[in-house]
């Protein structure tokens, strides 16, 4: 949306969805202004009205050093940890910022999900540049004080532009089992580390640190970092992890890399680690102390993740992107009946995307099953549900976790304020994938969803709020996922597939590494395509309004065909109209939206004369009309 000031025209507002509408002038949409501090942003160079970054455009990193040890019969998680951090910005960085999410669990934390197990992160050393500093009240100079997840740290000295300061930590916690929003913890059998560790705030151009709490609904906004992890687990534990494995010899048996050396090269599913080669000493190697220790290292990544179990078994298979090979893993006990295709709709998934967005940049994508209700996305690995998984459910499920692989993995939008970036991206290529996939057996865009059953209701709630004040999950879900991504299938039927694709593909190709917000989306996808799109942005994203067309009236001859459309809702579309005639043949036109920002409410549109047997509008259902009992009209 390019920063403008310019009238709309102010019409009488619509209040009822009756003929009679036709007559009333609508109300115009205004356009989604920026606030103050991305306004500040684009005057300092960072963004631009093109959607391009900025020529002064900077991001911030770290370098991470942790070492863990698992220890399952404890549940308990310790290890150490150097956080080399880079601050690349033009301010003196007076404070500093970490994140401690696993104070999610600990008693007295604010958080919008009652949790009935206390738990928490122990800190038992904070060091800035080896000086050990204390917790203490906030009006000291030195030290630092810990609000629900966020710690600030105030530090002897300024970090300077171009900088850099050394933290360590050494912190233990013990996992949580599987409960309400499991992203990590155990089943007892399998367990998965996820915010495992104390992890940089992001410190961005347009709000400064990133302060907010983790309180379980909204997610995370995250900087990319290159990573140097260690974990120790027990011997016969499989470990699938975002980076790549740099101790292969010291933890795999020869067998086992042989048949990974194959999947690289294979069409079809490897068995890496079958249900009889599970333990010590066919799946991983034996050790004389019972333990392992699993390296491994990841570059220019927003996150790290891991799961382990001793119960794995292990396929493995090559997925081409157009810029190489990455390899799959499916990392699954044997008695999840859909896992055997995993590794397959792994393959697919990163197939699909890199040929339709970029390609996939990281060596590898390893899929983990677990005890999530459905999946949670991080770097290079993600953890799905296990049991009772349908082979389309969990095709579905990998697709759209692997889709967040470019959404928020690489294109870094601030997922906590603004869910609908991500979410509803991946929910649109996740549906076109289901489709590319399975064909006329799924009907992803069927309007049975949750959007229109809370559409035009007291229910609905506009997906341009922040994560942590949608007053319920359900809104969250139907703001963010469903009817974002009906948004965005609107623009393609707006534009054409072809035009809103490219468009797609530039946003990633500007923001990878990047942190957009909504007007560095709105103005690339306007810079792409050419056009104002003030009107769809705010009509989907800040309003509630729906969209309801009606074929008015049709009057056919032998030499033409009138149709009159009646625009009888709030919210502003194209009309696609389609004739079909006795022979067999079709006849299509539109009509552009805007005749309807114009303020009118009905429009005609001619079509070739003939024996018109129907007449229907949007026949591909690219916009999400509210009532389509009047959308056609037969003979």
């Amino acid at each position: 949306m390019r920063i403008r000031l310019f009238l709309l025209t102010v019409a009488l507002l619509a209040t009822s969805v009756a003929p009679a509408l036709a007559q009333q002038r609508r109300a115009v949409p205004n356009p989604i202004q920026p606030p103050p501090r991305w306004q500040a942003a684009l005057e300092n160079g960072t963004r631009t009205t093109t959607g391009h970054p900025g020529d002064n455009y900077w991001t911030n990193t770290a370098h991470y050093e942790i070492d863990a040890t698992l220890s399952p019969e404890t549940r308990t998680l310790r290890g150490t940890e150097t956080i080399t951090y880079v601050n690349r910005s033009p301010d003196s960085l007076r404070q500093l910022v970490v994140h401690l999410r696993q104070n999610i669990y600990k008693e007295g934390s604010a958080r919008r999900t009652a949790l009935s197990t206390p738990g928490g992160m122990h800190l038992s050393r904070v060091e800035v540049e080896g000086q050990p500093i204390a917790e203490r009240p906030r009006s000291a100079e030195v030290g630092y004080d810990i609000q629900n997840t966020v710690m600030r740290i105030d530090p002897p000295s300024d970090v300077a532009p171009g900088d850099t300061v050394r933290l360590d930590f050494a912190w233990s916690y013990k996992l949580r089992k599987k409960g309400p929003s499991p992203r990590q913890g155990t089943d007892g059998e399998v367990y998965f580390l996820a915010y495992w560790y104390p992890q940089m705030s992001v410190y961005d151009d347009v709000q400064g640190w990133d302060t907010d709490p983790f309180l379980q609904h909204a997610e995370f906004y995250m900087d990319h970092a290159d990573y140097d992890v260690e974990l120790t687990v027990p011997e016969g534990w499989l470990v699938g992890a975002t980076g790549t494995l740099e101790n292969p010899d010291e933890v795999l048996p020869s067998s086992v890399q042989r048949r990974l050396d194959r999947a690289r090269a294979a069409d079809s599913i490897v068995t890496v680690v079958g249900p009889e080669e599970r333990g010590a000493g066919t799946a991983t190697r034996a050790s004389d102390d019972e333990h392992l220790t699993w390296h491994f290292q990841a570059e220019d990544v927003r996150d790290v993740a891991l799961g382990t179990s001793d119960q794995y078994v292990w396929d493995a298979t090559a997925a081409e992107t157009g810029e190489g090979t990455a390899l799959i893993h499916a990392f699954y006990r044997p008695d999840r009946s859909a896992w055997p295709q995993a590794a397959e709709y792994g393959r697919f998934s990163i197939e699909y995307l890199s040929n339709h967005l970029t390609p996939y940049p990281y060596p590898h994508m390893t899929l983990v099953e677990g005890f999530v209700g459905g999946g949670m996305e991080y770097p290079m690995v993600t953890i799905l549900h296990g049991e009772g998984s349908s082979p389309k459910g969990l095709h579905s499920t990998t697709l759209h976790e692997i889709v967040h692989q470019w959404f928020p993995m690489m294109v870094g939008s601030e997922e906590t304020d603004h869910i609908w970036m991500d979410e509803g991206t991946v929910t649109y290529w996740t549906r076109e994938g289901r489709v590319a996939y399975w064909g006329k057996e799924v009907e992803p865009w069927a309007e049975d969803s949750g959007y229109f059953r809370r559409a035009g209701t007291a229910r609905e709630t506009p997906p341009m709020r922040h994560g942590d004040l949608f007053p319920s999950v359900g809104a969250l879900v139907v703001a963010s996922y469903d009817k974002t991504s009906r948004m965005l299938r609107a623009l393609e039927g707006t534009v054409g597939t072809e035009a809103f694709r490219d468009a797609f593909r530039a946003y990633a190709e500007r923001w990878t590494g990047k942190h957009p917000y909504p007007y560095d989306l709105f103005n690339t996808f306007e810079d792409e395509l050419g056009r104002e799109l003030d009107w769809l942005w705010r009509s989907f994203l800040d309003t509630t309004w729906t969209l309801d067309q009606a074929i008015a009236s049709v009057d056919a001859s032998d030499d033409r065909v009138r149709v009159a459309v009646e625009d009888q809702g709030r919210m502003p579309m194209p009309v696609l109209v389609r004739a079909t005639y006795a022979d067999g043949s079709t006849a299509t036109t539109r009509i552009s939206v805007d005749r309807w920002l114009e303020g009118q409410r009905e429009a005609t549109v001619t079509l070739p004369g003939g024996t018109v047997q129907r007449i229907e509008i949007d026949p591909q259902q690219f916009f999400p009309d509210v009532d389509r009992t009047d959308n056609v009209w037969t003979q």
